[in-house]
């Protein structure tokens, strides 16, 4: 049971999912830095130190058994994690306890396993994203053809489908994707780089051999199952990494963000719901209502991610020659809390997305009360190719148009429009045509064939990319 006397992180306990949840963990990052040891040891046995294989597999025997309470002791003594950490490693593997952290610095291990377990990340955001598109595909195919109110300014424009409509938020989420996948391009270790990035430690190791501190860096690299490594750096990686990565998440936030708020106005205007569970309870004292919870808390989470890379641009602007310890309390906080929430945004995403409600009907409503507005035109066009004159067609649709914007928004009747003009003798060559004329599909344009095109050619292939991560659903916890 939880303690409910302290003050309890929210993305852990509301919003996120375990398994990000679990790639943050001190388990995960202290398994990695033992893993980092074990590789630089190999590696310097590899390169001619005098390191055993009895040694390497006394290490791999304490590989995952971490003894905690040892290192929290030694912490409390030496006010230094990474050390501590040494040794209770140590105390477990003791005749590896002298070869530990050999020509290391601390960022060696801090470094290289953020980096992995960022990268980890990126690639379960990488899954529910493709995953969220797949849905929202789904979703543009099957209303591809559904007409339904445009709107400019919050206003009522031109008419488009439901489907095209949803081909913006994919767009969208595509973009993210593209940017997504060049970060994961730029992901590198630190490697084997020592205090102040000059490798001076390991020189040292190899008597002055250069050649053997590169061939060295490359086997740590390469035993962690990356390629990539810094050419150059100070005593940590450099920090604009972790801004181009929250500069991403926030990317997918702003994304989530305006598909949560549309989400919200079509429930507003009852067009199109979010899902709704049998026994959810929109308000404590509004039993009727309906609240669009799942997308407020999308849009209460995206904001809060929005705001973050700023604070990691002035992390990045503020390391100090070769490094300032400023960013290490900030970066536990930041870099974590910014993947946990853009996981639990994508968690409601996917739930949204998959479980959309469409009211046909209203939407028909809505369109009727706006488009023989939005027809005017086409009836004037009709008339004139009848043989009536553009000039006085165009004074009297605008005389009665007035007529019928008071109807509604004066005395708050329907819209009559049509109504005035099939009584109207200067329209009678198309009084018999108008069901036809304001058909609303004859006012979609091209909407059906672009979201064929616009999937076939940009999303599709993305999908079929990613196949084998596709059919996740968004779990709602609370």
């Amino acid at each position: 049971m939880a303690d409910t006397s302290v003050y309890e992180n929210p993305l852990l306990s509301r919003y996120a999912s375990r398994e990000m949840a679990e790639n943050f963990s001190d388990d995960k990052k202290f398994r990695l830095w033992r893993k980092l040891w074990i590789a630089l040891a190999e590696s310097e046995k590899e390169m001619g130190l005098n390191i055993t294989d009895e040694q390497i597999a006394e290490m791999k025997k304490y590989a995952d058994d971490i003894n905690y309470e040892d290192a929290r002791k030694f912490e409390s003594e030496v006010r230094h994690d990474v050390m501590a950490h040494v040794k209770a490693f140590g105390k477990q593997a003791k005749k590896a306890a002298g070869i530990i952290h050999l020509g290391a610095t601390s960022c060696y291990v801090t470094d290289n396993a953020e980096v992995i377990i960022i990268d980890n990340a990126l690639d379960m955001v990488l899954k529910k994203l493709v995953n969220v598109m797949d849905k929202l595909r789904a979703f543009a195919r099957k209303y591809k053809s559904l007409p339904t109110l445009g709107f400019t300014h919050l206003q009522p424009a031109q008419l488009t489908t439901v489907g095209k409509r949803a081909t913006l938020w994919l767009s969208d989420l595509e973009m993210d994707y593209v940017s997504l996948m060049n970060l994961k391009e730029t992901v590198k270790l630190r490697g084997v780089k020592g205090t102040t990035g000059t490798q001076a430690s390991f020189l040292d190791l190899f008597e002055g051999d250069g050649a053997k501190v590169r061939e060295l860096e490359k086997k740590v690299v390469e035993k962690l199952g990356y390629t990539k490594v810094y050419g150059v750096t100070g005593q940590t990686y450099p920090r604009k990494f972790d801004y181009n990565v929250l500069c991403v998440l926030s990317q997918i936030a702003q994304s989530a963000y305006r598909f949560s708020n549309d989400i919200r106005l079509l429930q507003h205007m009852k067009e199109i719901e979010e899902p709704f569970e049998k026994h959810q309870i929109g308000s404590s004292a509004m039993a009727y209502k309906r609240n669009p919870m799942r997308s407020e808390r999308m849009g209460s989470l995206s904001r809060y991610v929005l705001s973050l890379p700023i604070n990691a641009a002035v992390t990045a602007s503020t390391q100090w020659f070769e490094r300032t310890l400023d960013d290490s309390a900030n970066k536990r906080i930041v870099i974590a809390q910014a993947f946990l929430s853009v996981d639990a945004i994508l968690n409601l995403y996917l739930n949204i997305s998959e479980n959309l409600v469409v009211y046909e009907k209203v939407i028909a409503k809505h369109i009727a009360a706006e488009l023989p507005f939005m027809a005017t035109e086409n009836i004037m066009m009709e008339c004139v190719k009848a043989g009536g004159n553009r000039q006085e067609l165009h004074e009297r649709i605008r005389v009665l148009s007035m007529e019928a914007s008071k109807n509604v928004k004066v005395e708050g009747k329907d819209n009559n429009l049509i109504d005035l003009i099939k009584a109207d003798d200067m329209f009678a060559a198309v009084k018999d045509r108008l069901d036809g004329i304001l058909d609303a599909k004859n006012f979609i344009g091209r909407s059906p064939e672009q979201v064929e095109e616009f999937l076939s050619a940009e999303i599709d292939p993305i999908l079929e990319k990613h196949k084998v991560l596709l059919g996740e659903s968004g779990e709602v916890r609370v």
